[in-house]
């Protein structure tokens, strides 16, 4: 473990690095600042949905019932990565998941 924060970052791009020339590692990103934590060599997806279709899937999760600052931080955030770079598009929605499995399959 890391006894700081600058020190957990510098280890964890490290770890990131190894990865991308290694072993493989998906690593999901929520916030927008986690993206400098990639190596350039990483391959980047971004995956989205439509907000309706974001806050039914977690009203599901929360046994139907959508809390309205769980509403608002959805609303908030919905296309906060539009504006990125990424080497694949994947639509959450009615994209082909074994499709895109075997595209990157095929990278490694």
């Amino acid at each position: 473990m890391a006894k700081s924060e600058s020190e957990a970052v510098i280890l964890f791009k490290e770890k990131l690095r190894n990865a991308v020339s290694g072993e493989n590692m998906i690593y999901v990103i929520s916030e927008p600042e986690h993206i400098n934590l990639l190596p350039d060599s990483a391959i980047r997806i971004l995956v989205s949905a439509d907000i309706d279709t974001i806050k039914e899937r977690f009203k599901a999760r929360m046994h139907g019932n959508l809390p309205a600052p769980v509403e608002q931080m959805l609303e908030k955030k919905h296309g906060i990565f539009d504006g990125g770079v990424y080497d694949y598009y994947f639509d959450g929605v009615n994209g082909d998941a074994a499709a895109l499995g075997e595209t990157l399959k095929k990278l490694c």
